[in-house]
């Protein structure tokens, strides 16, 4: 079946064949120069180590993209040893280490900052635009004892939430613990360093178990309820509601499941219970 060709496509064709016939006799030459690097080599070099070689000892510069070009065409495959994509997925896993979870949902122990929960859940606002809420939340008094809030999901929005927790804090529970998800977060190796030094014990809820941690998933579920974070034009307007509902949950919301109380009053009523 012939196709049809048009004729300025013919001669674009007729006028490129005098340099498609340079760059043949070009390869050729040069390919002769790589196989020999490549046979001393004994296979064992590709494109950017056969670069240096070309400039180091033949004082030739060759574009490594035209060598690996050469390489493909005239089948001279690197035999490099990869990468054990096993060994790399076993060096995540230590790098990332879950921790069994020892809370198994007893989030109310009677005990002030004995049980810390913590979590992150997203916001939209203004223009479609995303931010992103880190908690902590006190398991007994339900109190909001850390929160921050950023426009990026990098290790910082976890590493400011435990600055924040300190400072508010002060000295913590001897048993305290601190709870979450399996979040690349949390497995994270420089938050766990630093939950360790902060002299906290980090648990964790079993995967894809979202009940595991309900008492932070209800706060999150309430804030969005009251919070009409989607109305928000900016940041900073989205920073102050936040920081006036969460103000107002933990000082001047009365919860059924805690006497009747605020979780601020509550504290001070286990405290001197």
């Amino acid at each position: 079946m012939l196709r049809e060709v048009s004729r300025s496509g013919y001669y674009a064709w007729k006028k490129n064949e005098t340099n498609r016939s340079i760059r043949q006799i070009s390869d050729e030459a040069d390919i002769v120069l790589i196989k020999k690097i490549y046979d001393t080599e004994k296979g064992k070099v590709g494109a950017l180590q056969m670069k240096i070689i070309l400039a180091n000892d033949y004082h030739i510069i060759m574009n490594h993209k035209k060598i690996r070009r050469l390489m493909k065409k005239y089948n001279l495959i690197a035999q490099i040893r990869r990468a054990n994509p096993y060994k790399l997925m076993m060096k995540a896993t230590q790098e990332h280490k879950t921790c069994k979870n020892l809370l198994k949902r007893e989030f109310d122990q009677g005990e002030p900052g004995k049980v810390l929960l913590t979590d992150i859940t997203y916001l939209y606002y203004g223009k479609g635009q995303k931010a992103y809420l880190s908690c902590v939340k006190d398991g007994a008094t339900r109190e909001i004892v850390a929160h921050v809030i950023t426009t990026s999901l990098k290790m910082n929005i976890v590493y400011r939430t435990l600055k924040q927790l300190s400072d508010a804090v002060g000295e913590f529970h001897p048993e305290a613990l601190i709870h979450s998800d399996q979040g690349f977060h949390y497995t994270h190796p420089e938050f766990q360093a630093k939950v360790k030094q902060m002299g906290l014990v980090q648990s964790m809820s079993r995967r894809g178990n979202c009940w595991d941690n309900a008492s932070m998933e209800s706060f999150f579920g309430t804030f969005k309820d009251w919070v009409d974070h989607k109305s928000c034009e900016s940041l900073d307007e989205l920073k102050h509601q936040t920081n006036e509902y969460i103000n107002k949950y933990n000082n001047e919301r009365y919860q059924w499941g805690i006497n009747k109380m605020t979780p601020v009053q509550y504290r001070g009523h286990l405290l001197t219970a």
